[in-house]
């Protein structure tokens, strides 16, 4: 078979996606508890957290985006609480 096999593909410093997913949720706690201390957290921040890892980088905000946290736009490139 020629399609993807997601567990097995290799990303950047050999991991797989699926590792890459469990990093990015990790890192996503982490900074939970960041963000409700202080309210804010940039973009730049997160990359650096991520060890620039561009694919950690975008799973990281989707999952904070999923846990109700604003991740902003180019506008505002800072992931803060979303206040109602």
């Amino acid at each position: 078979m020629d399609g993807c096999d997601t567990s097995t593909r290799a990303y950047k410093n050999g991991k797989t996606f699926d590792q890459c997913r469990q990093i990015a949720e990790t890192i996503c706690a982490q900074l939970a508890k960041k963000i409700n201390e202080t309210g804010v957290v940039s973009w730049t921040e997160i990359l650096e957290t991520v060890d620039h890892d561009e694919l950690v980088y975008k799973l990281t905000l989707k999952y904070l985006r999923r846990d109700g946290f604003d991740i902003g736009d180019w506008k505002t490139p800072k992931v803060t609480k979303i206040t109602v």
